[in-house]
């Protein structure tokens, strides 16, 4: 049994207990509680955010961004290493 699955055990528990079954039927509690759930993705969200804001005030590349560039750059090379194949087969016929 997983964390997850003990936690889901223990608050089906909780929820059954006589004490806490009243402050379940509160409306308030649970606006509050479905609030404080709520906050993990939240705060990643304003936290994915702020980071994409960071980079783009700051003018960094993002991860993605140099991907792309070093796709591009050994595509150049090996470009570059084909053409230079040529010029020295074309240098051989020549001579």
């Amino acid at each position: 049994m997983g964390l997850k699955d003990k936690v889901v055990a223990e608050g089906m528990k909780l929820a059954t207990h006589p004490k806490v079954a009243p402050l379940l039927q509160d409306e308030r509690f649970m606006k509050l509680f479905m609030a404080a759930l709520s906050v993990p993705g939240r705060l990643t969200e304003l936290t994915e955010e702020q980071k994409a804001n960071f980079i783009k005030v700051m003018g960094l590349a993002k991860a993605q961004d140099v991907a792309d560039l070093k796709r591009t750059v050994r595509a150049l090379e090996d470009e570059l290493g084909r053409l230079r194949s040529q010029l020295r087969e074309r240098g051989d016929r020549e001579r």
